[in-house]
């Protein structure tokens, strides 16, 4: 299975070369930090947060007004304005936490905006290659009758067994940059079809680039993957704009296979002790459901199934 990553860029470029160059323009951490600040301030009522008393018909802004946060954060206005404008890199981590908790960020959110940040500190750097561990296929290889896959940075699909390629497709046919969720969720009509929630799956994925570019915002092959998503997708773009930062570790999906019919799998997402860019993710069925023998029946299939499947879908 040829399921290596693309090779990394050379180390003369920077990552705002290497993102023109691609196709996209770099992921600016001071105007993310900024639209992340006043969205979350602008979907915050005055009623949501205790300040039932400033409501009224003359309000100029949707949501808390600066003010207001500053108040509940225990800060200045200033340095509220600072923070929203991308001018904050030294503010302190109790400071941090107290606007987080006057926006009543989750986890994730919370951790998204450390990361936006703390990044303006650090010197410009393109993301390494990705590479998974000769043990770690190993041990997908033997995961028989589990869907498994490992995914890094920007969703990319790094490496699957039988059983996820049989659930989701034949990945070995594409081209390593199309092995990515983003792009096939969005880009792929066949994918769309697949999940019956598919804009709850829409919605985690792009939540998830969300916290990846937190972590990375210069990474010139997210920019290049948000730029291309952003003019081929119009879902894309409106999910994007939203700035929501979701991250799954474990849940439940529908699927509506092409050759099996209905799924309802329970997953779990596990991020590598020694890679935390890296998560293994494996799918399961509730043993004796119409599911669990829906995906033996696929596991008999093996390598035949994606053929199979190509058959079904053209007839």
């Amino acid at each position: 299975m040829n399921d290596r990553p693309e090779a990394a860029q050379t180390a003369e470029a920077t990552p705002a070369t290497e993102a023109a160059e691609l196709g996209g323009e770099p992921i600016d951490p001071r105007a993310e930090i900024s639209e992340f600040l006043r969205n979350r301030r602008a979907r915050l009522r005055p009623e949501d947060v205790g300040l039932a008393g400033s409501t009224g018909r003359h309000r100029r802004v949707p949501g808390l007004r600066r003010e207001e946060l500053a108040q509940l954060a225990g800060v200045s206005v200033a340095y509220l304005t600072r923070l929203e404008q991308g001018r904050g890199h030294n503010v302190s981590e109790e400071v941090l936490d107290a606007v987080a908790r006057a926006l009543r960020l989750t986890d994730a959110e919370a951790e998204y905006l450390d990361h936006l940040i703390r990044c303006q500190r650090r010197r410009r750097t393109t993301p390494p290659q990705q590479q998974v561990r000769g043990a770690l296929r190993g041990l997908l290889a033997s995961l028989e009758g589990v869907p498994a896959y490992v995914t890094g940075q920007r969703s990319d699909i790094l490496a699957w067994n039988p059983m996820a390629a049989a659930l989701f497709g034949d990945w070995d046919r594409l081209p390593p940059r199309e092995r990515n969720w983003a792009r096939l969720v969005f880009l792929h009509p066949d994918q769309r079809r697949l999940f019956v929630d598919w804009e709850a799956k829409a919605a985690d994925i792009v939540g998830a680039l969300r916290l990846d570019a937190g972590c990375h915002p210069n990474d010139p092959r997210l920019s290049a993957l948000v730029g291309e998503l952003s003019v081929k997708s119009a879902e894309f773009r409106c999910l994007w704009a939203r700035h929501d930062i979701r991250e799954q570790h474990h849940g439940a999906m529908r699927l509506h296979h092409p050759l099996v019919g209905a799924l309802t799998l329970s997953f779990e997402s596990l991020r590598l002790p020694d890679d935390s860019e890296q998560s293994l993710t494996m799918y399961h069925a509730e043993p004796g459901s119409a599911t669990a023998e829906n995906l033996r029946l696929l596991a008999s299939w093996g390598a035949d199934a994606t053929a199979t499947e190509e058959r079904a879908q053209r007839s």
